[in-house]
């Protein structure tokens, strides 16, 4: 962690809450435990956008949410009227499933017409956008075509999964993700990051976000650490 602060650290989080069991009150509790830690974003479940906005309204963490959760199969006019909602209500920060069933088909120009449309008005409206792949559903190639296809349109970040699929972010997937996206398209990690140890590793590869539910324990840690390191000085 030498050179870190705990403010890049934190910066690097999106706190994710879209568990299909948090509770009202439970979502509530996470923007604020959000709010405090000064993550970058929370992700929370669509209807719970207007909340999120209110809670975090002047504070420098952003309201982010899901498009097309959690299998992408959603016709592209709804996910672009889920978009055109979420914004309405308040995210900045859109985490767009891409069709896996398109994807594994190979009808690239299904899956380029579905992310672009989607794309197009969250930037229009000074949204960002993070298009989840679903890694462990694909094979190397569709991997590698997503991120052109991706680099090409002008998505903000990729995203290895949605956190609830079979498998995480692998370290195997981030290189191939960070060596086939173009510089201006960042590499987010979802999935199997839960301590501040998987965080500076997987930083290490050249991601910029991770999505986590153990913030908490992440930056509790990851204060402490810092907290050691100036005692020893």
């Amino acid at each position: 962690m030498i050179g870190l602060t705990y403010e890049a650290i934190a910066r690097m989080i999106d706190h994710s809450l879209l568990h299909p069991k948090l509770t009202d009150a439970e979502l509530e509790a996470g923007c604020l435990l959000a709010r405090e830690y000064g993550v970058a974003s929370v992700c929370i479940k669509p209807y719970a956008v207007p909340m999120a906005a209110r809670i975090l309204e002047g504070s420098k963490v952003a309201v982010g949410t899901v498009i097309g959760f959690p299998h992408g199969s959603h016709t592209t006019s709804i996910k672009v009227a889920e978009t055109e909602t979420a914004i309405h209500d308040g995210a900045r920060e859109l985490d767009m499933v891409a069709n896996i069933g398109k994807i594994l088909s190979r009808d690239w120009g299904y899956v380029r017409h579905d992310i672009a449309a989607v794309v197009e008005v969250a930037h229009s409206r000074g949204a960002i956008v993070k298009v989840i792949f679903e890694n462990s559903f694909l094979q190397d190639e569709h991997k590698i075509k997503l991120c052109e296809i991706c680099g090409e349109i002008g998505v903000d970040f990729v995203k290895t999964a949605t956190g609830y699929g079979e498998g995480g972010a692998t370290d195997e997937d981030l290189r191939l993700m960070r060596q086939y996206s173009p510089p201006h398209v960042q590499v987010k990690a979802a999935g199997g990051i839960r301590t501040l140890d998987r965080l500076l590793a997987v930083r290490a590869l050249g991601v910029t976000r991770v999505g986590a539910t153990a913030t908490k324990a992440i930056l509790d840690e990851c204060k402490a650490r810092l907290a050691a390191t100036w005692e020893q000085r």
